[in-house]
């Protein structure tokens, strides 16, 4: 069975054994385990090898996001909609997470990153991420390759180097998607003291995240401390957080974005052409706002 069925579990042969042969009875199941790990140690299929990395301070930093619908979370009654976007360095073990809205993107990681970065007053040489471009798996080619020049491009604005670790190969990514599951069951245990899961607003709830996330930081202060002497200097300013689209307002006095119809001053029909232009900004907090530019405003 062990060589016609490799990775057959031993629980498995016991109970096949068992079922052909029943005589020798229940003891003999400690015995048959022993013996097919020793099979399998001289014989069994090669596994795959892992090399424990060793983090040197301020070389790398690493972001993911992490679905926190089971947690039940309202806010004014109504279910919210959201995940976390989780920072970590891996040398101190510093953390920042931001609440986002809806699913993965490319603003939602700009300004997690961003946020992270000004808080902890430093950026990283590197910085690693998982596949992200499977978030955006529905995208043609064209746009695939302009979310990767943007990520690049935030990057280098804070001189780090893009990383990504092998897709299905989680373990290259184990200093944050460990991290990820020890941060959502401390949120849990503070919901479950706190006594409810319903939240006044949006802001109320930021800051639970928030106090949950400095205490976590507070408890390696030192080391994080160290590794700040480590990391390089932040620009002078921000880069974009937001996403900028270029847009034309229709003859039925509006325009479409994200499947959705905003309508406008019935006055901007017939601006057509590159008169008038909308710069609409879609933040991860879920504000939108918009700027007009036309030839006569």
């Amino acid at each position: 069975m062990l060589q016609t069925s490799p990775g057959i579990r031993p629980v498995a042969v016991y109970e096949e054994v068992m079922r052909r042969h029943p005589e020798p009875g229940n003891g003999i199941r400690r015995t048959l385990e022993r013996r097919i790990r020793a099979w399998n140690a001289e014989h069994g299929p090669e596994q795959e090898v892992m090399f424990r990395q060793v983090h040197e301070p301020g070389k790398m930093g690493l972001s993911d996001f992490t679905a926190m619908g089971k947690l039940g979370v309202t806010i004014a009654g109504e279910p919210l909609d959201h995940r976390l976007y989780h920072f970590r360095l891996a040398y101190s073990g510093f953390q920042h997470a931001h609440v986002v809205l809806g699913g993965e993107s490319y603003v939602a990681l700009a300004e997690g990153l961003q946020n992270a970065l000004w808080t902890l007053g430093g950026a990283p040489h590197d910085h690693r991420t998982d596949s992200l471009p499977a978030a955006f798996k529905n995208l043609n080619q064209a746009a695939k390759d302009d979310l990767t020049d943007r990520f690049d491009a935030l990057c280098q604005h804070y001189g780090m180097t893009p990383t990504r670790n092998n897709k299905g190969v989680a373990h290259e990514n184990g200093s944050i998607e460990s991290p990820n599951g020890h941060l959502k069951r401390t949120i849990e245990d503070a919901l479950i003291m706190r006594g409810s899961r319903d939240f006044e607003d949006l802001v109320t709830y930021r800051r639970f995240i928030d106090e949950i996330v400095g205490r976590i930081n507070a408890r390696n202060a030192r080391r994080i401390d160290a590794e700040r002497m480590s990391l390089k200097p932040l620009p002078a300013r921000r880069t974009t957080d937001y996403e900028e689209v270029t847009l034309r307002v229709t003859s039925s006095g509006g325009f479409t974005l994200r499947k959705v119809f905003y309508t406008v001053p019935s006055r901007l029909i017939g601006l057509a052409g590159p008169k008038l232009h909308i710069w609409a900004f879609e933040r991860t907090n879920g504000v939108r706002f918009m700027r007009l530019n036309s030839a006569s405003t």
